[in-house]
Order: C-alpha cells, then sequence, then structure tokens
C-alpha cells in the first residue's frame, strides 16, 4: 500500500503544478518538402485558418517555417504553393507545453499550371507506392484510442481485418492469417519483434518497447505490400520516428500502473539543426497485481528508446537510433504437499524472460535536386528462454523443460529514390541480413533431457526489389515493381512481381486495384529440429524447408461522403502455398495455425491456404472535436492438410466488427485551459476455432488427445469487448498536465480464451481472458 499512497501523492502534486495562469500561445514550426525527392519547398505559405490574418508565414530556402502566437486547442493547418496540391490538417493539437513540430510532404499537380484542390492528407500512406490496403496513423491515435495503451498493435485492432487473437497480449491477425505473417520495420529497416514478453518466432507479445514519445506518423498495411516490403505474408508496420526539438529542451514524465517513463528532447548546441530525443521506461505492473489478479508471477520489465538526428552541410545527414527492452516473469513452487494435491501446478516453477535490442544508423545523400541515397546499418539482438522445475518430495529440483534461444542479425540496407518528371518517380534498393543463432530446446523423456533443437551457427539473406510510380493522368496512377528475396541456409528464394492501380471515378470517387506476390522465411529455429532416424543418427529433416508464398489480390473503392467523412470498401482474396505441413498422412497440423514458437515434428512444404472476404470501413475524421471509425469484416480462413481436405484456420473468426470514436469538450473557464475526453471502443467479433477432445483415445496420464481428423471444427463463443478512455488535460503557463483512466473490458465480459481437459472431472472446461482492468496515468509535458 506503501507504493499506492505514492502515486496518489505524486498525482494530487503533479495535477495542481500550478496555479499560473495559462500560456494560450505555442509556436507552430517545420519543414515542407517534396514528398517524393524530399527537396525543400521554399516560399510554400502556411496557414491557421479561422484566425486573424497575422497566422500565415512563408518558408524559406531550406523550406522551413515558423508561426508563434498560434492559439492553444485544436487548430486547423493549410499548405498551399502553385504547382502542388494543397495540404490541409485538421485539428492538430497545440498544447502549451510543446512546440508543434510539422514535416510536411507536398504532391506535385499533374499539370503545374492547373488550380489545386484541397486535400486532407489523413488517408494517404507516407509510402506513395502503397495504394490498397494501406492506412497511415500518428502518435495522437495510438495515444487517444481507448485501451491502447499507446501501442500500435492494439490500436490497429479499430481498423477492419485486424483481429486480437489474445485478451492481454498485442498478438494480431490480419485477414486471417497467423501472426506470424506480421513484420516490424523502422527507419526503412526490419527489426526484430519489438514487445516484451514475447515467445521466439511470434510478431506481438505483452507490452509494446515502442515508446509512443519516439513515433512519427507511420504506415500499416495488410495486403498486396509495396515492392520495397519483403519477407512479409500479412502485414507490415513501417515506422518512422520523429525528430528530437532541435531549438529548446522539452521534457515528458509519465506515471501509471504500467510504468514510470521520463522522456528528454533538445538540440546539442544554438544554431545547429541536430536533435537527440530519447525516452526511458521502468515496470510498475507490481501495483497492477494488486488491483487486477494477475496471478502470483513476478513480472518486470524495462525499455529504453531514442532517435539522434546529425546534419551536415557537405556530406548529407546522419541519423542513430535505438531500442532496448528486458521483460521477464517468474512463478516459485510452493513448498508444500498439501497444497500440491488441491493444485497440482504449484509443484512447479520457473523464469521467462524475452531481451530485444535494435541499434542503427543512417545516412542520406542528395544527388541532385530530385535524387537520394539512403544507407542503414542495422544491429539487432534478441534473447528468449524459458525453462520450469519440478519438486519432489524433498523439494528437491528436476529440470523438465528448457529452452534458449539466441539470435543476432546485422543488416545493410542502400536505396535509391528519383523523381524523374513531375508524374514518374522510382525506387530501388537493396537489403543484405548475416544472421547469426544458439538455439537449444530440450524436455525430460525417459529420466532424461532430450534435444529438440540444438543448433549453433549463422546464414545469410538477401533481398532486392525496384519500384516505379507512374501518373497517367489526372485520373490514373499506376505502380509497378518487382522483389526477391533469398535465404542462403539452404537456397531457397522467390521473384515477386507487384502492381497496382488507382482511378479517380470522380472527385469523390477512386476505384483501387492491387495484386503481389509474397513470400516469408519460416521461423528460423525450425529448420533445425533434429529426429533420430533408425540407425540412430540425428537428422534435421525441415532444413530444406521452402519459403511461404501468397497471392494477393485487393479491389477498393473509397468516397468522401462530406470533407471529412469517407467510406471505404475492399474486397480481398489470398492465395497461401508452400505452407509447412505434417508430412505424417494422419495428421493435419499446418503452419497456418501456429503462432509463435519452433515447431519440431516433421514438415514438408506442401500445405496450402486461402483467405477471403470484404471490409467496409466509415471514419470522420476530426471535427468540432468529435471523430469516430466503425469497421467491419466478413471473411474465410481456410488450410489444406496432407490428407488434400480443407478445414478452418485457427483465425477463422468468420467476422469481426468495431466502433471506436471520442468527443473532446473543452471547459469554459478564463482562469484555467482544460480539455475533457472521452473516448469509447467497441469490438464484436466471431470466436477462435479450436480441436475438441477425443475422450476415446487417453494416453497414461489420463488425459485425451486432439481429434485432429477434425482439426478446428469447433468455435468458441463470440468475443465482445468495450474499452473506454477518460482524460482531462490541463494547459498550464509553459506545461501541459494529463490525468487519464484506461479501462479494458469495461463491463467485465467473460470472454472464453480456450479449452482444456479436467482430469479430475473428467470433462473439457473453457478458461478465460482477463476481465475488467483499470490503467490510470498521468503525464507532464514542458
Amino acid at each position: 500500500m506503501k507504493q499506492v499512497n505514492f502515486y496518489i501523492l505524486f498525482l494530487i502534486i503533479g495535477f495542481n503544478f500550478s496555479t499560473k495562469a495559462q500560456n494560450s500561445f505555442q509556436v507552430v514550426r517545420g519543414t515542407i518538402k517534396d514528398n517524393i525527392s524530399e527537396s525543400p519547398i521554399p516560399g510554400a505559405k502556411v496557414f491557421i485558418l479561422n484566425n486573424d490574418d497575422d497566422l500565415r508565414v512563408m518558408s524559406d530556402l531550406d523550406g522551413n517555417f515558423k508561426l508563434i502566437n498560434v492559439p492553444i486547442g485544436r487548430q486547423d493547418i493549410l499548405i498551399t504553393y502553385l504547382g502542388y496540391e494543397d495540404v490541409l490538417l485538421k485539428g492538430v493539437s497545440i498544447e502549451a507545453g510543446k512546440e508543434k513540430i510539422l514535416t510536411i510532404k507536398m504532391v506535385e499537380s499533374f499539370n503545374e499550371t492547373e488550380k489545386v484542390v484541397i486535400k486532407a492528407r489523413k488517408d494517404t500512406p507516407i509510402n506513395e507506392m502503397s495504394i490498397v490496403s494501406t492506412r497511415t496513423f500518428s502518435v495522437e491515435e495510438t495515444q487517444k484510442y481507448a485501451a491502447s495503451f499507446n501501442d500500435p498493435a492494439r490500436m490497429a485492432t479499430s481498423f477492419p481485418g485486424v483481429v486480437s487473437t489474445g485478451g492481454i497480449n498485442n498478438d494480431i491477425s490480419i485477414r486471417g492469417n497467423s501472426p506470424r505473417g506480421l513484420i516490424w520495420r523502422m527507419e526503412g529497416v526490419e527489426i526484430p519483434n519489438p514487445n516484451h514478453f514475447s515467445n521466439a518466432g511470434t510478431s506481438g507479445g505483452g507490452i509494446s518497447i515502442i515508446s509512443s514519445q519516439l513515433l512519427g506518423t507511420s504506415d500499416f498495411s495488410i495486403g498486396a505490400f509495396a515492392a520495397e516490403y519483403g519477407n512479409a505474408l500479412s502485414g507490415v508496420f513501417d515506422l518512422s520516428l520523429r525528430k528530437g526539438n532541435n531549438e529548446k529542451r522539452e521534457y515528458t514524465i509519465q506515471a501509471g500502473l504500467l510504468g514510470i517513463d521520463a522522456a528528454f528532447e533538445g538540440p546539442f548546441k544554438k544554431g545547429y539543426d541536430g536533435s537527440y530525443l530519447i525516452n526511458y521506461r521502468y515496470s510498475t505492473l507490481g501495483m497492477l497485481q494488486h488491483i487486477v489478479p494477475l496471478g502470483d508471477n513476478a513480472i518486470n520489465f524495462q525499455d529504453l528508446s531514442f532517435n539522434i538526428y546529425l546534419p551536415t552541410d557537405k556530406i548529407g545527414n546522419f541519423g542513430i537510433f535505438g531500442l532496448g527492452g528486458l521483460s521477464s516473469e517468474s512463478f516459485q513452487a510452493k513448498k508444500d504437499t498439501l497444497a500440491w494435491i488441491e493444485n497440482e501446478e504449484s509443484r512447479y516453477e520457473g523464469v521467462f524472460k524475452a531481451n530485444t535490442g535494435v541499434l542503427g544508423l543512417w545516412h542520406k545523400v542528395r544527388i541532385s535536386n530530385k535524387g537520394f541515397i539512403k544507407t542503414n546499418f542495422a544491429y539487432s539482438s534478441t534473447e528468449n528462454g524459458y525453462f520450469d522445475d519440478s519438486l519432489n518430495l524433498n523439494f528437491d529440483k528436476t529440470r523438465r523443460y528448457n529452452e534458449s534461444f539466441l539470435q543476432s542479425r546485422f543488416t545493410i540496407s542502400s536505396n535509391y529514390t528519383q523523381k524523374l518528371t513531375s508524374k514518374t518517380n522510382f525506387k530501388t534498393g537493396i537489403i543484405f541480413n548475416q544472421i547469426g543463432f544458439k538455439f537449444k530446446q530440450q524436455i525430460l523423456e525417459s529420466g532424461a533431457m532430450k534435444n529438440l533443437i540444438s543448433e549453433n551457427g549463422s546464414t545469410n539473406t538477401a533481398q532486392a526489389y525496384f519500384q516505379l510510380n507512374h501518373q497517367f493522368s489526372k485520373k490514373i496512377t499506376t505502380n509497378f515493381g518487382v522483389h526477391y528475396l533469398q535465404l542462403f541456409l539452404n537456397n531457397s528464394n522467390n521473384i515477386e512481381p507487384r502492381a497496382s492501380i488507382s482511378y479517380k471515378l470522380s472527385p469523390k470517387n477512386t476505384l483501387n486495384i492491387g495484386y503481389g506476390l509474397h513470400s516469408q522465411i519460416q521461423p528460423l529455429g525450425s529448420y533445425f529440429a533434429q529426429k533420430t532416424n533408425d540407425q540412430g543418427a540425428i537428422t534435421t529433416p525441415n532444413h530444406d524447408l521452402g519459403l511461404n508464398k501468397a497471392h494477393h489480390f485487393v479491389i477498393s473503392h473509397k468516397t468522401a461522403l462530406t470533407n471529412n467523412l469517407n467510406l471505404k470498401t475492399e474486397v480481398y482474396y489470398q492465395n497461401l502455398f508452400n505452407v509447412p505441413i505434417s508430412d505424417e498422412e494422419n495428421q493435419t497440423y499446418s503452419l497456418i495455425n501456429s503462432g509463435g514458437g519452433y515447431e519440431t515434428i516433421v514438415l514438408t512444404s506442401n500445405g496450402k491456404g486461402k483467405n477471403y472476404g470484404l471490409e467496409l470501413s466509415l471514419e470522420r475524421s476530426l471535427k468540432n472535436n468529435l471523430y469516430y471509425l466503425i469497421s467491419g469484416s466478413l471473411y474465410e480462413s481456410k488450410f489444406q492438410a496432407k490428407n488434400n481436405t480443407w478445414y478452418n484456420t485457427q483465425y477463422n473468426t468468420n467476422y469481426t466488427f468495431s466502433l471506436t470514436g471520442g468527443k473532446e469538450w473543452v471547459l469554459k473557464n478564463p482562469e484555467k485551459r482544460r480539455t475533457l475526453g472521452f473516448n469509447v471502443k467497441s469490438t464484436f467479433t466471431g470466436g477462435m476455432r479450436y480441436t475438441e477432445y477425443d475422450l476415446s483415445k487417453i494416453n497414461s496420464e489420463g488425459y485425451p488427445q486432439r481429434d485432429y481428423q477434425n482439426a478446428y471444427a469447433s468455435q468458441m463463443p463470440a468475443y465482445s469487448r468495450i474499452d473506454i478512455r477518460i482524460s482531462l488535460q490541463r494547459d498550464y503557463d509553459k506545461v501541459t498536465s494529463t490525468i487519464s483512466l484506461d479501462v479494458q473490458n469495461f463491463l467485465n465480459k467473460k470472454n472464453v480464451a480456450g479449452q482444456y481437459f479436467d482430469i479430475e472431472s473428467g470433462v473439457a472446461k473453457y478458461y478465460f481472458h482477463p476481465g475488467l482492468m483499470p490503467i490510470i496515468s498521468y503525464r507532464l509535458t514542458f
């Protein structure tokens, strides 16, 4: 209770931080660039709409602009330049505690002399080659969405086609695919799974390592990806980091039930455009365990992330970025034999850990006014480990299971972007990875530890791509590209054509069509599963597995119902092939249904899968302090086993619907500037699939086997949940404070998480996702 009292005191002190009159104005500044060549645009006009004529300015020779005395609150900002489409940024949040720094990329008009049309950029991907199944998200969205906990993956479950596969974890299934099919990129480089408490071979975990303080506006793609994206089957999080303030030091301190974190940013010296931005967080989950039943396990995590920008006058610009996360969960056995009778699990103890680190360096140099080369160097390392011991009557320990998966990766990548004309541009690049690994997985069998995986070594991957964007007319824009991926471990490779076209049917209606062939490397440890042959020799039968592959087809239609209300429809079909499945005729295992870990059974790359569906979304961008997103998906997800029979995949929930929205009220008090926010997210999803127990087949320990001949024939009850977020923001003199309460599963709905067999009663029973989970936090920005 001492910890709880400390936090209450902290909140009271912080919330009454200052009694000074509010600072009613703030600085808005930034840089205006061409969206392709990234060359500065001098002479662009920047306006704060619905305000005095004095709130306007022109960009200088370097494309920089600065507006002072911008009123606190939400403002609409318009940027215009002859020959470019206007950019309208709606509802930009201006706070007393932090300058607003913007990087604005303008699109050249098809006809440089034509009158341009105001265009809201929210629905336009940062990557101009991503025409279909891609949307942009901002750090403000990750902070605003109810119970997203500043986590991009949790926020993405508001989008059509994205389903959470766990109540407390942030693993997501995209269009019926396994969570394995998702990759993460940061600053143009593929990075390891950036989540605490993650298992080997997964894309999600318990809590995101990535701090929202560092995130800039980023892209999320879920089908028919642009040619530069490789080694992914279902989705790509393409994350960009924002630069720190290069003129003044700013700080953010936040305390909550998940952790305490602090961010600081600023210039290296006066007159130099370089900057730093650093964030550190330490876990306080121990407090949450006193409020929400998370079990008796000891849970700990901490993380550090940073972004450093170092421009030069002659040799280009440099950047250094990185993140690191440490997380562990331990549980202790009870040294009480009577307790073992009531709960067999209480005689076991163990430790789970998941550590991740990334360090990157990039260099960008202009070779002309319309082209540049960007080169990345990155080193990453992951450690996933788990062991558990069993106590005997003398409380001596016996190791039952042990795994230790260490993996490192050194990446070199370089790409060249060239704007040929106002209508044509291209991008080409290469990526090379050197991967080191040390894998060990053991299980107790016949009184001795047996190796399931035991391998040390290294391998390499190579990727290359080319993509061309051409605008044939004001109505028709096309993309063509190709990607190549090779794994040198067994020389498996794939050439992947990509293409998309956008056709403006009318000023308010756009039709988009996309196609892509995609492939992905298997979870690396699966290649080294060990088996003993009839002669007693140890073999690795999965060494020559090929790449997972999939054809993606997408047709989408978007209509602007009003200036801030859009309706979007997408129809898609995905044909998966070369999928690893069990090599045994009577087994129905497919890697499609696996969400994590390394497979140790014998596999063959003869499996198939298919996903198809319809997605709808109705989105109102923020206007009059109100926004909402209504999304729905109807889909099927199937796989084919070795017996050539088609089955439901584990992730075939058939449908998912969500409503995400929020409203802000500016409380009218001349002495205080306060904004009350209410956000809600409602989710309704079909249940995950599972395989029933076959009670006619009981093993020696009294447990039945699963009925694999009817794999995933049963479906859990539908999943529904309402999350809410209530926040109160106050702007003081150069300080902004925000107190918020996020409540996950506000109605405390008991949602089924899975099924287990109760040996005492002899029947199968459900276990459930966590119930109501409140997370309170307080943030100061100054």
